[in-house]
């Protein structure tokens, strides 16, 4: 649902279920903003954003958790793996909207 609609804000997106589906895939499209929850099947969603950050194509793009975990330690951890942005679920629509469209964290405070 949410990358129907990205796509009808006329952005290009991919779409990953798993950790290592996630890391190829952003790997070959190198995309501007990564959208990540951090409950995934098969790698943690903070360890995934940390090898994200490790590739030299991601260090110009920005990294935003969308997740339903959302205590200080949490934030904390995904702050320390290189996220740019802490979203809890359920994300307000312009929240969204304002990172992608701006294409950078600074435009939005971790809600």
């Amino acid at each position: 649902m949410l990358s129907m609609l990205i796509t009808a804000w006329g952005h290009d997106v991919r779409t990953a279920h798993d950790g290592r589906t996630a890391f190829d895939l952003a790997t070959a499209f190198q995309p501007e903003v990564i959208l990540l929850d951090l409950t995934l099947p098969d790698i943690d969603g903070v360890e995934l954003g940390r090898r994200l950050r490790n590739c030299p194509w991601a260090a110009s793009s920005v990294l935003a958790a969308v997740t339903g975990w959302g205590r200080p330690s949490d934030r904390e951890k995904s702050r320390e793996a290189g996220f740019d942005a802490h979203l809890v679920k359920p994300v307000p629509l312009e929240v969204l909207q304002t990172l992608i469209e701006h294409g950078d964290a600074t435009h939005i405070s971790d809600i």
